[in-house]
């Protein structure tokens, strides 16, 4: 029988990254729709849980995906309430590539250590995998700070995060290099998570930071989002800190996305979101 991967993206055009490594991860069949939310999900989760008896559904699978973290989150809260008794097929949720994404850059920053009690700073936190990142952080004890350019956008974050994870985030609006160069002060990890095309810190606002431990950067397309950081830095030492860049952790990224579609088509009642892809990074990582 063959493994069907339903893909809803809740951007208009459905992300071919997401269609390549879902192939990759093991699917026979990715059906891609473009432009699903929480209003118009429903026939879809019907037809995929209606059309297979119960010892086969675990070959069929959803994967949602797309840029917006809350409308992904509405879809999969809308998907799971179509689900009832053994009429249900597993699900992965990963936004924006934001699970796996910072799943793989938080279990190298915890590799080997622990964050417990740790300052963290998130620059350009307010996106999807910034949030996703942010969140771990705190789950791993870390006290983490979320930057952006307006105080009401990285506050919104923050209560979302608060939301989800439950974890108390502060918002600090950093328009400007030397603003963020000040809210590195004091923190022992950084991590980038803005937008490519944009360096958000400075070689010499890191280099220079007498408590800064561990340095990363999730921007895999140049210029680096922290100047000084490769993109291939995977646990190198420079100036007294470590080093990851987006290529560093990458490949746990990629691996972690085949293994999570993998895992989809073992049974048809798990749902991968932040923790349980964290969970699995973690026995991925080294």
């Amino acid at each position: 029988m063959k493994k069907l991967l339903y893909q809803f993206d809740t951007d208009p055009l459905p992300a071919v990254f997401d269609n390549v490594v879902g192939y990759d991860g093991g699917a026979d069949h990715i059906t891609a729709y473009g432009g699903v939310g929480a209003g118009n999900v429903g026939g879809l989760v019907e037809g995929a849980i209606f059309t297979r008896a119960p010892k086969d559904k675990k070959n069929t699978a959803i994967f949602i995906g797309g840029g917006n973290m809350a409308e992904g989150q509405a879809l999969l809260a809308a998907v799971q309430k179509k689900f009832f008794g053994k009429f249900r097929v597993s699900v992965m949720f990963d936004c924006n590539g934001s699970n796996t994404t910072a799943a793989a850059a938080v279990a190298w920053l915890a590799h080997g250590r622990s964050l417990q009690g740790k300052r963290a700073l998130v620059l350009g936190g307010t996106g999807p995998v910034g949030q996703r990142a942010a969140g771990l952080l705190a789950r791993e004890g870390a006290a983490v700070s979320i930057t952006g350019r307006k105080i009401e956008v990285v506050q919104a974050a923050c209560d979302a995060i608060q939301s989800r994870f439950g974890a108390e985030v502060k918002a600090v609006a950093a328009p400007t290099h030397v603003e963020r160069g000040a809210a590195v002060g004091g923190t022992h990890i950084v991590l980038a998570t803005g937008a490519a095309g944009i360096t958000l810190l400075q070689a010499k606002q890191w280099q220079d930071s007498p408590s800064l431990e561990l340095v990363a950067d999730a921007n895999a397309a140049p210029p680096a989002g922290i100047e000084g950081v490769a993109m291939s830095d995977r646990g190198t030492q420079s100036h007294g800190k470590i080093l990851f860049g987006a290529l560093g952790f990458g490949a746990l990224k990629l691996a972690l996305h085949r293994a999570c579609i993998a895992r989809l088509f073992e049974q048809n009642d798990l749902v991968l979101d932040a923790e349980e892809i964290y969970a699995l990074a973690k026995t991925m990582v080294g």
